[in-house]
């Protein structure tokens, strides 16, 4: 049999009668119960926290008590483990319940008071995270931001709602602003020599461009003076250019007057000829033309003749058959001098 708990104490001839009989477990569970919640809660001292803790552990003992009694009931008695299970199903049930109500306030308290720890810790590492001004590559807040999380930090009132880390507070906000005037003064350091190289960046800029300017100034003058000069090359150019043009041109003219006198010379010729030829061809084409009107007089003379001999053969012929037809009609009609009848004549051909 399991040990003897403060709360409950079952005897072992009794067990079975406990397990396996609901009138005699209630009134097990119902004293536990009483007991455990005949504890008024108090969370304001230790030792209403322990005395909390104690009883909640006492449940916890029972509980175990007396499952432990019926496990060793069911070892001894085969026969009944599943009406023992139940009973020990319900004891857990409810004893673990009750256990929950009994801790409840110590550990609603417990609850409030690890948000409240969390609350301060939260509080202390954003008083230490003011102090955070260095980027991951070592760059500076600008000093006027550092000097506002100055006065950021030691705007922080070290009151009584630090509670027990006050102490902690203290010496974070201390920290904090010595860490912030340590990168104050570097991050101006920081400024003014950017602020330097700035001004001598500016001053470098200057002299590059007034050196620039200088450059082009110069440039501009050479090229002016080149140009004054290629222009004074180009007008001696252009002049000797205009003479040998004008001597061209007037060259040009007096060779087209010659190619003219020549020209006018040769087509004189050529029309003197031409007209002589072109009086050529008039004498025979007149030629021609009457020796095609005399051919063409002749031709229809014998064109005329032809048609008149052919006329007067057709005529001839004609009389010539019809002669033939009435010969031919008239013999038919003649008697037989034998016969007395008239004979027909049919000519052969």
């Amino acid at each position: 049999m399991s040990e003897v708990t403060d709360l409950v104490f079952i005897e072992k001839q009794n067990a079975m009668a406990v397990f396996t009989t609901k009138e005699q477990l209630d009134p097990i569970i119902e004293a536990i119960e009483k007991e455990a919640r005949s504890l008024v809660p108090d969370v304001s001292t230790r030792k209403g926290r322990d005395a909390i803790a104690s009883m909640a552990h006492k449940v916890a003992r029972s509980k175990t008590y007396i499952d432990n009694a019926g496990k060793d009931l069911v070892a001894e008695l085969k026969a009944l483990p599943k009406q023992i299970d139940e009973s020990r199903r319900i004891v857990r049930e409810r004893l673990d319940a009750l256990k929950d109500e009994v801790r409840k306030p110590l550990t609603d308290w417990e609850s409030a008071e690890s948000a409240r720890k969390e609350a301060l810790q939260q509080r202390l590492a954003d008083l230490r995270a003011i102090a955070d001004v260095i980027d991951s590559v070592g760059n500076y807040l600008p000093s006027v931001e550092i000097q506002l999380r100055i006065e950021s930090a030691k705007s922080v009132a070290l009151d009584d709602s630090w509670e027990e880390v006050a102490a902690e507070a203290g010496v974070a906000k201390d920290t904090t602003i010595q860490q912030l005037e340590a990168a104050l003064t570097v991050a101006k350091q920081r400024e003014h020599e950017s602020a330097e190289l700035e001004r001598l960046r500016k001053e470098a800029e200057e002299k590059a461009r007034q050196e620039r300017e200088e450059n082009i100034r110069k440039e501009a003058a050479e090229q002016a003076r080149r140009d004054a000069e290629q222009k004074a090359k180009a007008e001696l150019e252009a002049a000797a250019r205009r003479e040998a043009e004008e001597k061209a041109r007037a060259e040009l003219a007096e060779r087209q007057r010659i190619e003219a006198e020549q020209r006018a010379a040769r087509e004189k010729q050529e029309a003197e000829a031409r007209a002589e030829r072109e009086k050529a061809a008039a004498v025979e084409a007149e030629r021609l033309k009457a020796k095609q009107a005399e051919a063409a007089r002749l031709a229809e003379e014998k064109r005329i003749a032809d048609e008149k001999a052919k006329r007067e053969a057709d005529v001839k012929h004609r009389k010539t058959v019809g002669t033939n037809i009435v010969n031919a009609l008239t013999s038919q009609h003649q008697l037989n001098p034998r016969t007395g009848y008239r004979s027909a004549y049919r000519s052969e051909r």
